[in-house]
């Protein structure tokens, strides 16, 4: 754990070096993040090994986090050099605009300052020290302070030392990247005024008490959590007569992947009654071998929320979920459609782990229902035939303002990093449903609008300046252009 002493020098360095860090010209930053993918490259077989040690996660599972993780560091790079994110717009003077003389007028969106980032236990690389936070507010232009999860402090501490190193060989201020360990010094440095903004991903109770304490400081921060999630599917009759074996197999794969720890893992299936795959789940399942979940601490809280469930629950099991080696296998559960809307804040809770719950509905109209009766969530799953799309049109409507990712017969897990891919969601699954923690739009977080007024060139950032020396993409309003745009507007 940091002591006082050091916490201060941590925040205080940080602080000191946000002016002369969002002042790197975009090469310069390109650099910085390409440098840092190009060595976790290099250090892979010693990362994976240690990641292997604390985390328990498969050999492959955790080669190809790192790969995503030193790919999104590449994306966030290009998208820097770039420089759209920037969003630079340019007013320049109309003395005859519509509402009266325009001045110059010049607005860019700039870095909010020192990021808090807090680790997940789940991703010790794409969601932990140089995963899609930090890699997204380094590109923004924020120095970061990251609190290493306590489930992978070594691993932590190796892979900050190749961020530190890269950044420092490629000019970054001091101060730029830090990391520290412990929860009291994560919430010390969470109220600290020179902490501009946080992030974290985790459970709903942990999520929400950093939350409150981000949001009662005397000057609030912005706090982008991603909390819990169900990630509900809705399976048409259709779609289980074509090809049922097919959804129930990909089902199965989908919420036992990561060992059911991945927070788009699909925990709740809304089946026709009578589907007829019981057996096809059953056999499946059986054949699934996971592997000990992350921390003693996930294992407990497993356990305690599969008995309760299974105990409280007028329903079936239809797998059981016991112990082989001290890893908990999948377990399913069935209840009806009126069993599901008694108990829907329970069944809609998010079991963190290889456990999933099916209802099974006797109208489809019950889809619409349920979907009214499910909090927000990452993601939402239709299964379903093409010729169904009319039908089908009022629950994918709803299901919009339910979650942050729709999918169409495919299965959430394994999220692709993309520019266009949105990871987010209403509450729980985020305290801040305007934005992603993955793809390059996750950098929006980060950043914040200023307008400059009649200011000199000299002193504008180098963005707004009409040479534009960074060669960012600008938008030019010039004198006159917005009559004419109001003209085009009317004639339509």
């Amino acid at each position: 754990m940091n002591t006082g002493q050091d916490l201060d020098a941590i925040l205080q360095a940080a602080s000191d070096a946000k002016t002369a860090f969002r002042r790197q010209e975009p090469r310069t930053r390109y650099a910085q993040l390409a440098a840092i993918a190009d060595r976790l490259d290099s250090e892979a077989d010693a990362l994976v090994a240690m990641a292997m040690e604390e985390s328990h996660l498969p050999e492959g599972r955790l080669r190809g986090e790192l790969k995503r993780t030193t790919v999104q560091l590449r994306l966030f790079a290009e998208e820097v050099l770039r420089g759209d994110f920037v969003d630079a717009r340019i007013d320049q003077p109309d003395p005859d605009f519509g509402t009266g003389p325009r001045p110059d007028l010049r607005r860019m969106k700039t870095p909010l300052g020192v990021v808090l980032n807090f680790s997940a236990s789940n991703f010790p690389f794409a969601f932990s020290v140089a995963g899609g936070d930090t890699a997204s507010a380094l590109a923004a232009g924020c120095p970061v302070i990251v609190k290493a999860h306590q489930g992978h402090t070594r691993l932590s501490e190796m892979t900050a030392a190749i961020v530190s190193d890269a950044l420092q060989d490629t000019g970054a201020p001091e101060g730029t990247f830090a990391l520290i360990t412990g929860r009291e010094a994560g919430v010390e440095a969470l109220k600290d005024d020179r902490v501009d903004a946080a992030s974290f991903t985790g459970s709903v109770s942990a999520g929400l008490l950093l939350a409150g304490i981000a949001a009662d400081r005397p000057r609030p921060i912005p706090f982008y959590g991603e909390l819990g999630s169900i990630n509900p599917v809705f399976v048409t009759e259709s779609a289980v007569a074509s090809r049922g074996k097919d959804v129930i197999e990909g089902f199965a794969g989908s919420f036992t992947l990561g060992n059911g720890q991945f927070c788009t893992k699909p925990g709740l299936l809304f089946l026709p009654a009578g589907h007829g795959l019981d057996e096809t789940l059953v056999e499946k399942c059986r054949s699934i071998r996971t592997g000990q979940l992350l921390t003693d601490s996930i294992t407990s809280s497993f356990g305690e929320r599969t008995r309760s469930l299974e105990a409280d629950l007028p329903g079936r099991v239809l797998v059981q979920t016991v112990q082989i080696q001290g890893c908990p296998q999948p377990g399913v559960m069935k209840v009806d459609f009126p069993t599901f809307l008694e108990n829907v804040k329970n069944i809609s809770t998010e079991v963190f782990g290889p456990f999933a719950v099916i209802v099974e509905y006797t109208d489809p109209a019950q889809l619409l229902e349920a979907a009214r009766h499910l909090e927000g969530s990452l993601t939402a799953v239709v299964h379903a035939e093409k010729e169904e799309s009319e039908n089908l049109r009022d629950l994918v409507a709803l299901l919009q303002d339910k979650a942050g990712r729709v999918l169409f017969n495919d299965w959430p897990t394994g999220v692709s990093v993309t520019p266009a891919q949105h990871h987010g969601g209403p509450f729980p699954a985020t305290t801040n449903p305007l934005h992603t923690a993955v793809g390059t739009a996750a950098v929006e977080r980060f950043l914040r609008p200023v307008a400059f007024q009649n200011v000199p060139e000299d002193l504008l950032p180098e963005p707004l300046r009409t040479a534009n020396p960074w060669g960012i993409p600008q938008k030019v309003s010039t004198p006159g252009e917005s009559a004419a745009w109001g003209r085009s507007l009317a004639g339509r």
